[in-house]
């Protein structure tokens, strides 16, 4: 995923463009699906679920209880038995076989995607190969698992390191990447050998419904599991489940937080990926102009809604006040609107009214404590739960907005002097996911990148993610990695096997070296 301006399309009218997902909307199965079918559920229409464009309602899902969970579970300690004892080149022929799935209903996916959270076309498109290449690399990785070499670290005693499923993997994805987040759990936790008990987030479940329909005719039964309701009903009876070996969560830091704590319960792996408040750093050497460009995209990329958004700028004073002026200039061309309103649409609305009030209410507080507002920073008067591409100057140290993530179409500005200082900045925050580093001076890039506390750092680039890297954080923004062998390591367990190679008349002193 190499974040870029999205290909400029000619303006599309509104009708048509989300007709396969509104044709499929009313086929989608609504229930929990357990064992390779979707359950009928007494509360099938507890919860709603609406269209962030305008928000009108699309359909509603069952609320979920321990119950359902339970049931899944046992499911999927059963299918769990097979699945393991699958050989990895069997294993990654079937992933092998729901990426192909993935590609031949790219289109299906995408639209429902943005039916659901609202997002332009363009980056529902982008998400969806994403998902489809997080099957396709763990296909691969499963067959190529490594460890120690077999040998005899005791005298008379062969060592063997054993690579071994977990057993039940619980996931718990969040709302702004539907399904791309769902593979990158689902891919390691199959490809390792587990099975999967999956929450998506009751505000956008649909992909994740879609995709088990789909999937149902190449994995195995009971394999993969979905359950609806809320994090704290159907999250909580999967974190706390004595049957599941790991919870995989991404989401906010109280969720994390909830999370561990009820693991804690039966010391269960507990997987994280939660916030996160990029830093990028702009020293006076670096090409402002490609800066205010990889800003526009990669501040604003589904709406801020994104963990590793370039959301918090750290500029050189030198150069300030000309990098304030591109970023304005860049982000007031931004399209806003949704996915219906065309194909040159860039960026849509935010998941709810909720959310929007409470990113609305961190610019305003913003303002209280000094800062300005110098595009943006309004509500839009408009259907739908949308709030316009925003930057802010003069954001004092330490304040709300500076150190918080926001998760919306924000992007601050402050100030540094010198390098030592820059640093300092950059990690005076809880979080440690993603940050940025804009320079021209290949060792500053190289000291900078060294002293940041945070799990990825681009230089002069930003939100640029690959298959085979590992994407995760430091500090509240969680610990385990998603992508990349390393996240294949996480849904593993090790075992040493260690077996006597002499007999008992050798261990005596008995016999020659080659005597039965």
């Amino acid at each position: 995923m190499s974040i870029s301006p999205p290909t400029r399309h000619k303006p599309t009218s509104a009708p048509g463009l989300l007709e396969l997902a509104y044709d499929r909307l009313t086929g989608i199965p609504r229930g929990h699906f357990i064992g390779g079918r979707s359950l009928v559920d007494p509360s099938a229409a507890a919860v709603p679920v609406t269209n962030p464009a305008t928000g009108d309602r699309l359909c509603g899902i069952p609320a979920g209880d321990a119950a359902a969970v339970d049931e899944a579970v046992c499911t999927a300690r059963a299918a769990a038995g097979h699945w393991r004892r699958t050989p990895p080149s069997e294993r990654a022929g079937t992933l092998l076989r729901v990426a192909d799935l993935i590609d031949e209903n790219a289109e299906l996916f995408a639209q429902v995607e943005s039916l659901n959270v609202g997002k332009p076309l363009v980056i529902s498109r982008e998400e969806i190969g994403l998902a489809a290449d997080a099957f396709r690399f763990m296909a691969g990785a499963c067959r190529a698992v490594q460890a120690p070499a077999a040998g005899e670290y005791v005298a008379g005693h062969l060592s063997v390191v054993r690579r071994e499923p977990i057993g039940v993997v619980g996931a718990i994805t969040p709302w702004n990447y539907p399904l791309m987040m769902a593979s990158w759990k689902i891919a390691p936790a199959l490809a390792a050998g587990n099975s999967v008990v999956l929450k998506p987030s009751e505000l956008t479940p649909l992909t994740t419904l879609l995709f088990a329909e789909l999937s149902a005719d190449v994995l195995p039964a009971g394999v993969l599991n979905v359950i609806l309701g809320a994090g704290p009903v159907v999250g909580e009876a999967i974190t706390r489940h004595p049957g599941i070996g790991m919870v995989s969560l991404t989401g906010s830091v109280p969720s994390g937080q909830a999370v561990a704590r009820g693991a804690a319960g039966t010391l269960k792996r507990v997987h994280l990926e939660l916030g996160g408040k990029a830093p990028v750093i702009v020293y006076p050497d670096s090409d402002l102009g490609e800066v205010a460009e990889t800003v526009r995209v990669a501040g604003f990329w589904n709406a801020g809604q994104e963990c590793g958004s370039a959301t918090r700028v750290l500029c050189h004073h030198e150069v300030a006040h000309e990098l304030v002026a591109n970023l304005v200039a860049a982000a007031s061309t931004i399209i806003v609107g949704g996915p219906e309103q065309g194909e040159d649409v860039e960026m849509g609305p935010l998941i709810s009214a909720r959310h929007r009030e409470k990113v609305d209410r961190m610019v305003r507080n913003a303002e209280r404590d000094g800062a300005q507002v110098v595009l943006g920073g309004a509500q839009a008067h408009r259907t739908g739960f949308y709030y316009p591409p925003t930057i802010i100057t003069n954001v004092g140290r330490r304040t709300e907005i500076a150190t918080e993530e926001i998760f919306g179409p924000v992007v601050t500005v402050e100030t540094f002097s010198a390098e030592a200082e820059s640093v300092e900045m950059a990690n005076d925050v809880q979080y440690g996911l993603a940050a940025s580093v804009w320079t021209n001076d290949t060792r500053r890039a190289l000291r900078v990148s060294d002293a940041l506390d945070f799990g990825t750092v681009w230089v002069n680039s930003h939100l640029t993610l690959a298959s085979e890297m590992p994407w995760g954080g430091f500090g509240l923004s969680g610990y385990g990695r998603d992508m990349s062998t390393y996240a294949l390591d996480d849904y593993t367990r090790t075992k040493h096997v260690t077996l006597g190679t002499r007999g008992s008349g050798e261990r005596q002193g008995k016999g020659g070296e080659y005597d039965n």
